[in-house]
């Protein structure tokens, strides 16, 4: 328990990457090691607790196989009580916590109830994990720009923001939490002319049990579900998966990388 004489009850949330430990900022280890107690989820990758001093609680808060540890609310509350009793918690959550981590959600809560708060970006696997195979967000002459999307609302409907996403090819779609729909994502790209496009999903990107498989937005569900692909991975759809790494993919389509492509690269 921190010094009574230096007790301050704060939080800070930590982005722990991607997924390879390795992967963690600096200032990410920091904070771990200055924790006073250590909540942290499914995504973040368990040999990041090595930072942590001995004997500092670590309790895990996330979702595996189904299970939910915790609802957000209880883990807003938890927050709370755990600095009033340790002074410094310590919120390690997967990737970078302000993008589609409800980072932000959990610092208003503890500021509401007198908490001080802090920030620690981390990678964030959007990008992370199609780029460790060689699939970047942009590219000159393929992209103009990308998206990152997260599949369902609130609600659990369809993001309304796959949309725009459908009807614009020339911009990298990347969706997070996505594999449960992964059907009614391409055949709503399909539905707008998309079904050509490049596809990709990657599993567990940037570790060592990384698995890849690509082809066109029309086969790509179906290549995942005979590879068993599962949750989570990220969907990659656009050009740019055209640049992916050849020895990258469990199960790729021959038109994957183009030599037309792969000349244009060269002098790109």
């Amino acid at each position: 328990m921190a010094d009574s004489l230096l007790f301050l009850p704060r939080l800070t949330v930590v982005g722990a990457g991607p997924g390879d430990p390795d992967l963690l900022t600096l200032k990410g280890a920091k904070a771990l090691a200055a924790a006073d107690v250590v909540l942290y989820d499914a995504l973040a990758n368990d040999a990041l607790l090595a930072h942590v001093r001995p004997g500092v609680p670590l309790l895990f808060v996330g979702k595996r196989s189904g299970f939910k540890a915790y609802t957000q609310d209880g883990i807003n509350e938890l927050i709370v009580r755990q600095a009033y009793r340790h002074g410094h918690v310590v919120r390690l959550k997967g990737g970078d916590p302000f993008v589609f981590g409800r980072g932000r959600e959990e610092m208003l809560y503890a500021e509401a109830h007198g908490l001080a708060t802090a920030y620690v970006p981390g990678i964030s696997s959007a990008v992370a994990a199609a780029g460790s195979v060689g699939i970047p967000a942009t590219h000159r002459g393929l992209s103009e720009g990308f998206r990152v999307l997260t599949a369902t609302t609130a609600d659990e409907q369809l993001a309304t923001a796959l949309l725009e996403a459908a009807q614009t090819p020339t911009v990298t779609t990347i969706i997070l939490m996505g594999m449960s729909r992964l059907a009614e994502i391409t055949a709503l790209f399909a539905r707008y002319g998309g079904a050509g496009v490049p596809a990709a999903i990657i599993q567990n990107g940037t570790l060592p049990t990384a698995r890849v498989v690509a082809g066109t937005v029309a086969d790509i569900a179906g290549r995942a579900t005979n590879a068993g692909l599962g949750a989570p991975a990220v969907i990659v759809l656009g050009e740019v998966v055209r640049l992916m790494k050849q020895s990258a993919a469990a199960d790729a389509t021959p038109t994957a990388l183009l030599p037309e492509l792969l000349a244009y690269a060269e002098v790109a």
